[in-house]
This record gives structure tokens, sequence and C-alpha cells, in this order.
């Protein structure tokens, strides 16, 4: 009988999240022999995923040998698309950036451009940086939109027209493989920004943290939530879309949604452009009103607080229900006066009993988050145990040494 711990995929997983690093420490956690450990990694050898590095020395003065997974085997490429403007990269799977770029790109231009547009964009970034197609093991996609991650479809987003229902995955798998020769067969994994920001940033920095919400707050404001290490979607990917909660005392104020009242159309970045424009002080995003912040602006600075206060009302509503460990502040108004509202309401209207474990911070990873999200995402779903046993078994048998991509 099947022990927890009997297959390949299930050692990688013990190696890859740091619970064992020898094959002493293998036996010992899985209760395998010394020769069924063996022929397991001789698996993972084989496929490229694990290497050996020196150890320390022993008391008996014989260094040991430990094992990693090794991060350069494969690449992933990402793409982390704003309203307005996108990042694409190339990955290690560690998330380390091997190569980027980002320009404008508005989200408005629909589906099959943008994504197109994307796929260029990978192709000049696997010939910059002498990547071949083949080493690309996964492809992963952050939108600005609630996603039904088991499709990988867009859900009728605010701010996204004409990608309700697009099959993204499957385009975005054509056109990879049209413009920059990655196997079609290669998965596609989509999921919202504001998500991929706070897995990324749990990972990096809070991996302790059984309780972590980020909040997003540019042109729009989004969350993203990691219980117990895993993102919180709700039913259909629409959790943590609190730029749609309505403030009661703001019912004439319209939504790009289409409602009135909403956070978003009261707080964002964009809502504080309009605002800061109807002042004689012109700025047309979030972009805009963090350069006017930086720059000392005292209309900017003034609203931003304001802001802040504003969406703390909600965030006491959050921090209540969730009792979260860290509460982060990202997107292009943080580190701005806008947390400062956000303090200033939050530790005045929530409980003591909600806020005294909390860490309110900012963003440790910047325009980075997402991209560190993307390479969790696709390594923890390539090389989850029933993914990578799934992997092993269907490389071709006659190949003993080399990359698995």
């Amino acid at each position: 009988m099947a022990t927890p711990w009997s297959t390949a995929g299930h050692l990688l997983e013990l190696i890859r999240t740091g619970q064992a690093r020898t094959r002493g420490e293998l036996q010992s956690v899985t209760g395998l022999s010394r020769s069924t450990v063996g022929q397991r990694l001789d698996q993972l050898f084989a496929a490229g995923w694990l290497r050996a590095v020196p150890g320390s020395h022993s008391t008996g003065g014989r260094p040991s040998t430990l094992l990693e997974f090794d991060v350069r085997h494969a690449v992933v490429l990402a793409a982390d698309l704003d309203t307005t403007h996108a990042r694409a990269a190339v990955l290690d799977l560690a998330g380390g950036v091997l190569a980027e770029r980002s320009g404008g790109q508005p989200i408005e231009d629909g589906p099959e451009r943008v994504l197109d547009r994307l796929a260029v964009w990978f192709a000049d970034l696997l010939e910059s940086t002498g990547t071949v197609p083949e080493a690309v093991c996964g492809v992963g996609l952050s939108l600005p939109g609630p996603v039904d991650t088991s499709t990988g479809r867009v859900v009728r987003p605010p701010v996204m027209p004409g990608w309700d229902g697009h099959p993204v995955p499957e385009r975005m798998q054509a056109l990879v493989n049209l413009r920059a020769g990655v196997d079609a067969a290669v998965p596609v994994l989509v999921d919202n920004d504001a998500n991929l920001m706070g897995l990324g940033e749990q990972r990096a920095s809070f991996p302790g943290c059984s309780a972590f919400v980020l909040v997003k707050v540019s042109n729009g404001i989004g969350a993203g939530v990691v219980v117990d290490g895993r993102i919180f979607r709700g039913i259909d990917g629409g959790a943590g879309d609190l730029g749609h909660i309505r403030l009661h005392d703001q019912p004439d104020v319209r939504c790009m949604c289409g409602s009135y009242g909403c956070l978003a159309a009261v707080a964002s970045g964009r809502a504080l452009a309009g605002q800061l424009t109807a002042l004689g002080v012109p700025a047309e995003s979030g972009a805009d009103v963090r350069a006017l912040l930086d720059a000392g602006s005292p209309d900017a600075g003034r609203l931003a607080r304001e802001a802040g206060r504003r969406c703390g009302e909600v965030l006491v509503t959050v921090v209540t229900l969730l009792n979260p460990g860290v509460l982060m502040i990202a997107g292009d108004l943080a580190e701005t006066h806008f947390v400062t509202g956000v303090r200033e309401l939050l530790y005045q209207r929530a409980l003591p009993r909600a806020t005294r474990n909390l860490q309110v911070v900012t963003s440790g990873l910047g325009d980075r988050a997402a991209l560190a999200g993307i390479a969790a995402m696709v390594v923890e779903h390539l090389y989850a145990p029933g993914q990578a046993d799934a992997r092993l078994a269907a490389r071709p048998s006659h190949l003993a040494t080399g990359s698995d991509a």
C-alpha cells in the first residue's frame, strides 16, 4: 500500500518546501527505504528538477550533500496587465527576473490585440536571453478583473470591455506558439492581479502569516486574500472586489461599473485624478496622482489622505471579519498620505481585539509583486505531487538526463 510520501512528486514537494534537504531526512520523513528514496531521486535528477550542492561538514568530518529544487532548469513567461500598462518577463522558477519589458497597453484594446502584443514581447524576451522555447514550462497572466481560475476566463469585469468570457488561456497558448514557438500544450494560468500580488508578497516576506490581505490601490481598488498559504477566491473568483463596495453617503458618484457610490469611484487613483483635475491640477490616472504626491502637491496630499480614510471605513469590516496578521497597501498610492488615512480610520474604529496583532505595511516587492505571484502560481501548480508525477510519467523512457520543461 502506498504511503503518503511514496512518489517522486511527493519527495520533490518535501525538498522544494524545505521539509527535507538530504537523503537521510527524506528516509526519516517518509519511512521509505534507502533504495526506494534513491530510485525516486534518480527520476527527479534525470528530469533535471534537482541538483546536489555541498553542505556543511558532519561531526565525522565528512561533508553532507544537500538536495535543492533547480530553479534554473526551466522558465516561466509572465505578464502583469493593469488598466493602461503591461509588464512582461521571463522568470526563473524562483521568480527571478531574467528579462523584462514594460509599456503602455490599454486593457480596453481588447483581448485579441493585448494578448497578441504580449506574445510578441515574449518572443523578443526569449530571444534576448538566448532561451529556447522548449525551456518554457508555463505561462502566467495577471489581469485587473475577476477571474474564474477553473477556466481562466474573466467574469464580468468592470474595467475590461470585450474580455468577459474570452478564452484567455486557449488564445494565449495559440499565440505564444505562433509568435514564440512555445509548445501549444504548455499550460497558461490566469488570475486576478491583486490575488497574485498578495501571493507574491506573502511568499516573499510573510510566509508564516496564516491570514494575509493585500489591497491594491491604483486606477481601481481590489484585494488579494491569502489564507493558510492559499489564495481565497470565493465561488468564481469574485472575492476581494473591495472597490465595488458602496459607501452610504455617495449615492450620486457614478462608478465605471455602472453603479453609484462605489469605493473605487471615490477613493481610487482614477477618482483622485478626477478630483484634482476639477481643482485645476491636471491628472488622468493613479500614476499621475502618485507623481503629484511625490512632487509635494498639497491638494494631492489632502485628497489622498481622505481617500485612505474612506478606504479604511471598508477595511474595518475586512479586518474584523478576517482577523489578518498583515494588511498590506500596494499600488500607486502605497507609501503616500493614503496609507496614513487608512491607519487613522482603521485604528480609530476597529475593535482593539481585531488590530492588536495586525501589521499595516506597504508593498515590499513594488511593481514586481504580481510577477513573483505568477511564478509561485505556475511552480506550485506544475510541481505539485500529482502534476509532477504525471509529467514524469509522460517523459520519454529513453531520457535519462537533461531538463524537462
